[in-house]
């Protein structure tokens, strides 16, 4: 399961991190990204030890978001060595895409 990160703990968990994280930046409102949570579960089990999944509540957490940028739900950015390496926003990617779109960013 993808976990939850605020603005508190974003850069020990993210910025931080050794490996590639994604972070999925969603509201409690918007059901596209609802729809993607199983997805996302998914690939935080398929990943493990090579990326990790976090989610960020973007109600809760106005620094992330704004320091980011962002704007739409959903929003994917995945972040390597500290760094936004790449951003998806939107939700229609398959679980598959995600994965290649992960794994590309893991090797």
């Amino acid at each position: 399961m993808a976990n939850q990160v605020t603005d508190a703990d974003f850069s020990a968990e993210v910025l931080q991190a050794r490996e590639p994280v994604l972070v999925d930046f969603w509201a409690e409102w918007c059901q596209p990204c609802l729809a993607m949570d199983p997805i996302m579960d998914t690939l935080s089990v398929e990943l493990a030890g090579r990326a990790k999944i976090v989610k960020i509540d973007i109600a809760s957490n106005p620094a992330i978001v704004s320091q980011y940028g962002v704007r739409a739900m959903p929003t994917l950015m995945v972040f390597k060595n500290g760094q936004p390496v790449d951003i998806k926003v939107g939700a229609g990617q398959s679980r598959v895409q995600l994965l290649k779109w992960l794994e590309s960013h893991a090797a």
